[in-house]
């Protein structure tokens, strides 16, 4: 076990206060999680930011772009989240060749889901897109970004297998240091691809899709040869080829079901948000992708909080410790809470200096601003709700988060925002208050079901 998973998985000390040892433990598990989520949503940010400087109209192509594929990278991540699962299963039974074993599953998996998904996008996206009346030329402009970035998929696919690898056994550095690597590529093809430098023409949008899928390539390429070149790969069965299991693999493939449909369901809601602000205009895709990126930037630290919390809350499950398993999840729900309230205290008197870092156009800004500010209302329960589910899921309750977020964000949030930004005129201000109302509804659901399940241990 390396020094990072050890000290995660430190036994608790009886001298120890177990309120500071659950805050102690939360710390260290959440930290790297949130460092390597947060670079994962950066690659978006500079995107955003350079393609928006550049051109506004160019950066509501991208923001189409993205929103078709992100339900599919979210369904993704979480049918490969069995890799993580059975590889830190076996580390734990003392078996570790068959991590090795669930490595090579989960790759050429991750093969498989990668070309179905560039397959999905590239063919149905742009015809998709095509037919959901969108304003102007929006609908033209996002197919050349969609196809790049459907093309990018099998890469994607697989390096998420194998960060979910490392992260599994217990090894969260090599993958966020590989992150923030990615990164730095990413900024260099988006700063030459996007505007046009050394003699290249101008790709705009299409240019910040290419820089993705440079970045993306990086990190398969990159992670599977820190794999390869680790110590103890052959310790670890890496070299080896599995043994056939119907059971086993049908069982990887299981894991990651519950997580994917959640996924699927509340990225797409989120993603067909785009779809409304394209029916009102050009002006409102810009910045509501501006908005929707700072959401998502601040979503990282609750996302990295919910993995944390859910580890203190499994371990404390599978001792049959119902007084610990209140107290962790109390810690972390807490914990996210007061992180929630204190960032939208931030941005909400900086959404005006906010907004022109992704945009010089100005009535894209003053759109923006104001969605920025409006948005903050929404911080405390959609952090809330993420590491509420993420809770459940961990002492054994994985229906209840899915259809949460079923009712919350399709059945509800769709519906409403609809209503609110068309019919009745509200603009981006309604699809703000839509995602409001169904961030709260999505998070009392949550709580109450916790508290009843807390009730009944």
């Amino acid at each position: 076990m390396s020094g990072e998973a050890a000290a995660a998985a430190a036994p608790v000390q009886p001298s120890a206060h177990p309120i500071r040892t659950d805050f102690s433990r939360l710390a260290r598990l959440a930290g790297p999680v949130v460092i390597s989520r947060l670079g994962i949503m950066t690659m978006g940010l500079t995107d955003t930011i350079v393609t928006g400087r550049y051109s506004a109209e160019q950066l509501g192509f991208l923001a189409l772009g993205w929103a078709a594929t992100s339900c599919v990278l979210g369904s993704a991540m979480g049918l490969l989240s069995g890799v993580q699962i059975m590889a830190s299963r076996a580390v734990g039974e003392g078996k570790p060749r068959l991590a090795g074993a669930a490595l090579r599953r989960g790759l050429v998996y991750a093969f498989w889901v990668g070309i179905g998904g560039a397959i999905v996008l590239g063919y149905g996206g742009p015809r998709l897109l095509s037919v959901l009346g969108l304003k102007g030329n929006l609908a033209a402009g996002a197919a050349g970004p969609l196809i790049i970035l459907a093309v990018s998929m099998p890469s994607f696919a697989i390096s998420s297998a194998t960060a979910s690898w490392l992260e599994g056994l217990g090894r969260m550095t090599p993958p966020m240091l590989l992150m923030w690597v990615a990164n730095g590529l990413n900024l260099g093809v988006d700063l030459v691809l996007v505007p046009g430098r050394f003699g290249l023409p101008a790709m705009g949008a299409a240019g910040a899709a290419m820089a993705t899928f440079a970045a993306r390539t990086f990190l398969a390429l990159a992670t599977g040869g820190y794999i390869l070149w680790m110590r103890d790969a052959r310790a670890l069965g890496v070299f080896d080829k599995p043994a056939r299991s119907r059971s086993i693999e049908s069982e990887q493939r299981r894991v990651g079901y519950g997580s994917a449909a959640s996924n699927f369901f509340e990225m797409s809601a989120f993603s067909a948000m785009n779809i409304i602000a394209g029916w009102i205009g050009p002006l409102s895709v810009a910045a509501w992708a501006v908005t929707l990126n700072v959401v998502s930037l601040v979503f990282m630290v609750p996302l990295g909080l919910s993995t944390a919390t859910a580890v203190l809350v499994g371990q404390a499950y599978g001792a049959s410790n119902a007084r610990g398993l209140r107290r962790a999840a109390g810690i972390g729900f807490a914990v996210t809470a007061a992180f929630a309230l204190a960032i939208a205290l931030c941005v909400w008197p900086s959404a005006a200096l906010i907004a022109p870092l992704y945009t010089s156009d100005t009535a894209a800004i003053a759109l923006a601003a104001g969605a920025l500010a409006l948005s903050c209302v929404f911080y405390l329960p959609d952090a809330l709700q993420v590491v509420v589910a993420q809770s459940l899921r961990a002492r054994g309750d994985v229906l209840a988060p899915t259809l949460t977020h079923l009712t919350s964000y399709v059945a509800i949030m769709l519906p409403l925002a609809y209503v609110f930004a068309i019919p009745l005129h509200w603009g981006l201000t309604g699809i703000v208050v839509a995602v409001t109302v169904a961030s709260y509804i999505s998070a009392s659901l949550l709580l109450g079901r916790f508290w009843m399940l807390s009730r009944r241990d």
